[in-house]
């Protein structure tokens, strides 16, 4: 078999103390790890305390080591960051590609917030929405941004609103949502026809990051009239773009 370097045995050890907060655990002390990972005491103290050294743990007293969250904190700042930038970037690219406004939302509570948008002056479309927030039942990014949540995760987030008619196709409640929610999932990306405003239309898929979270939506929006006829081209630029920007956040999709 081959050998494991020293980088991969750091790495180990400093999976097991992960595994160790999983399951409950304040951390590990290196007999600890060292008995969950079947190796030598003096070789994990070594790894345990090289990444200690470089900020991954941190030491409680003299003995039990713990994942050090300020290196969770930094990489959270760090997609924030990139969100903004790379978001730019992926709706300039995709507005040119597609002459259609585009969009970046997330969710703040029960409605969505647009935190980007590129938008060319032959969309059709007259003002910014950005930091202007839109009940997530009915708007662009609603579906995209609860992709991925449980059931019961959306039912909450939804438990106190009651889902007023803005355009001919609101959905009626949260049950209509789901179903909306799940043609979506099979579809690959969701479809709001004129769930927001009348002739109204919008494509939308989901963005995550390196901790497979959903942490933002990217859009198209434009004219029903305009849009629709074009979905298939522009949902392939959307999905596209959409992959590019998971990708730098650092998103890592399993085979």
């Amino acid at each position: 078999m081959p050998k494991t370097s020293s980088m991969g045995r750091g790495i180990l050890a400093l999976f097991a103390v992960g595994a160790r907060h999983a399951a409950g655990d304040p951390g590990g002390t290196v007999a600890d790890i060292a008995a969950d990972l079947g190796k030598d005491r003096s070789q994990v103290s070594r790894n345990l305390r090289g990444a200690e050294k470089e900020g991954f743990l941190r030491k409680a007293g003299q003995r039990t080591y713990s994942l050090d969250w300020s290196v969770l904190t930094d990489a959270q700042l760090l997609t924030e960051r990139r969100l903004q930038s790379d978001g730019a970037t992926a709706l300039d690219t995709l507005a040119a590609g597609t002459d259609e406004a585009c969009f970046l939302g997330v969710l703040r509570g029960d409605s969505t917030v647009t935190i980007g948008e590129s938008v060319p002056a032959s969309s059709n479309l007259v003002g910014s929405w950005l930091g202007r927030p839109y009940p997530a039942y009915c708007s662009d990014a609603g579906q995209a941004v609860l992709w991925e949540a449980s059931e019961a995760e959306v039912r909450t987030v939804f438990a106190d609103v009651a889902f007023v008619r803005h355009g001919p196709n609101t959905p009626a409640d949260v049950d209509d949502f789901l179903a909306r929610r799940e043609a979506a999932r099979k579809r690959g990306y969701s479809i709001v026809d004129e769930e927001a405003e009348p002739g109204l239309y919008s494509l939308a898929v989901p963005v995550r990051d390196f901790k497979d979270d959903v942490v933002a939506a990217l859009q198209i929006v434009g004219i029903k009239d305009r849009l629709g006829p074009r979905r298939k081209a522009c949902a392939d630029a959307l999905v596209a773009q959409g992959a590019w920007l998971e990708q730098r956040l650092g998103y890592r999709p399993l085979d």
